[in-house]
């Protein structure tokens, strides 16, 4: 068993985990539209770069729990709920997603357009959060309903902003993000030929094309992790409810690590070290979530299972801009 003692009265679990790239010392960070890299400067001088942000780490440690073979969460999380997803077209299953791929979870239209023996998904999550427009939030009732359909959205927050007035909405619990330390800019380059005519008209995609690259190395790369107990704790859920959302913070943190740091092309990451600084004597609850992740860089003594619940998949049919909900299990 694995003793969250360390964590009873913490307020927040911080961890860092020291990263360096797999070849050589140049890595591509993340872009953002009309900005680019996302470099700042400390007071100290220091050049940073945010290498991953908070929103796609969030979206990386759900795929990371995610097996595209079984097209399904991995199967130490068999029996976590998470609303599946069966896009038809007409009577042919055309495409699947799930909440947990969602970038908005359960808020995704493809989740809230859901129906089940004639009731709308939407409809559903209401009754179960009693929510009342023209009333206060019912906030132990939203966080039931939440937990009932998807308690990884505990985690990663949510914001049912296509659920009648959009106000039921929750800040993230577990945050993480990729920083750069002392970066400094490795320019590059390359050019896009066309064997049959060089000189064709590039806006149509003919000619050859030169193009930019910048890279960058740096003296540290420290993927963060801020594990908000004290929220968690707020939730009011049953103690077996909240131990399994800790475990399962911690569990996703250590998968993203072990086997979800090849961000891009040009960025793969390798783990050096992790340590947690915050609450200083919890490491070993950290340490033992990672017997449920092997990788190279850590040793696995023995195996364990994730807590067994009632599955709560459901799997959405849409057909003609419709859509149905049916239980997975009658799949």
């Amino acid at each position: 068993m694995i003793d969250l003692k360390p964590l009873a009265d913490a307020p927040r679990m911080l961890a860092e985990a020291s990263l360096g790239p797999v070849q050589t010392d140049r890595f591509q960070p993340t872009g953002f539209p009309d900005l680019g890299a996302a470099t700042y400067t400390l007071s100290d001088g220091t050049e940073m770069l945010l290498v991953e942000s908070a929103q796609s780490m969030a979206n990386r440690t759900e795929t990371a729990c995610w097996d595209d073979r079984r097209n399904r969460l991995i199967e130490v999380l068999d029996g976590l709920p998470y609303v599946h997803v069966d896009i038809y077209s007409g009577d042919r299953a055309a495409a699947t997603t799930a909440s947990v791929l969602e970038a908005h979870r359960l808020n995704s239209p493809y989740v809230l357009d859901g129906e089940v023996n004639g009731k709308g998904f939407k409809e559903l999550f209401l009754t179960r959060a009693a929510y009342q427009s023209g009333q206060p939030v019912d906030r132990a009732k939203f966080l039931a309903a939440v937990f009932a359909y998807d308690p990884s959205s505990l985690l990663h927050g949510t914001f049912m902003s296509f659920v009648e007035d959009g106000r039921m909405r929750l800040a993230r619990a577990m945050s993480s993000f990729i920083e750069a330390r002392g970066v400094r800019v490795a320019q590059s380059g390359g050019v896009k030929n066309d064997r049959v005519n060089p000189s064709g008209e590039a806006s149509k995609g003919f000619g050859n094309v030169p193009f930019a690259r910048m890279e960058f190395t740096a003296v540290s790369i420290t993927a963060f992790m801020n594990l908000d107990l004290r929220q968690i704790r707020s939730y009011a859920l049953p103690d077996e409810a909240t131990v399994l959302l800790e475990l399962l913070a911690l569990y996703k943190f250590r998968k993203v690590l072990a086997h979800g740091l090849r961000l891009r092309t040009a960025c793969d990451f390798d783990v050096r070290e992790v340590k947690i600084t915050t609450p200083p004597d919890s490491a070993s609850c950290c340490s033992r979530c990672a017997m449920l992740t092997p990788s190279p860089w850590i040793s696995s003594s023995s195996t364990m299972t994730s807590p067994r619940l009632i599955p709560m998949r459901n799997t959405i049919r849409r057909s003609d801009g419709k859509a149905a909900l049916r239980p997975a299990s009658a799949r």
